[in-house]
């Protein structure tokens, strides 16, 4: 007779590591602020003079775009309001 198999237990799985995004936190801080606004113009007006069935392509992607765009601008104003914050909070001393 075969031996009987045993449902094994599966292993806990391993801990996720703390997201860390190190390529935006660079482009942020090295980058002037009006660079970041207008990172995607180009590939906006690339998607602008598309034509034919690739159209409805280039709408999802400003969608995208657009959505990538609200998520950075709040990463800059979020940027400056810290900026802000850390040179108000050293002349209290």
């Amino acid at each position: 007779m075969p031996p009987s198999s045993k449902p094994s237990t599966p292993a806990p799985a391993p801990e996720l590591p703390a997201p860390s995004y190190p390529a935006v936190e660079s482009l942020l801080e090295a980058t002037p602020v009006d660079d970041v606004r207008a990172f995607f113009a180009p590939v906006k007006a690339g998607l602008a003079e598309l034509k034919g069935p690739k159209v409805e392509q280039g709408k999802k992607a400003q969608a995208a775009i657009a959505r990538a765009e609200e998520l950075l601008e709040l990463l800059v104003d979020t940027r400056e309001r810290m900026l802000a914050e850390a040179k108000g909070s050293k002349g209290r001393r």
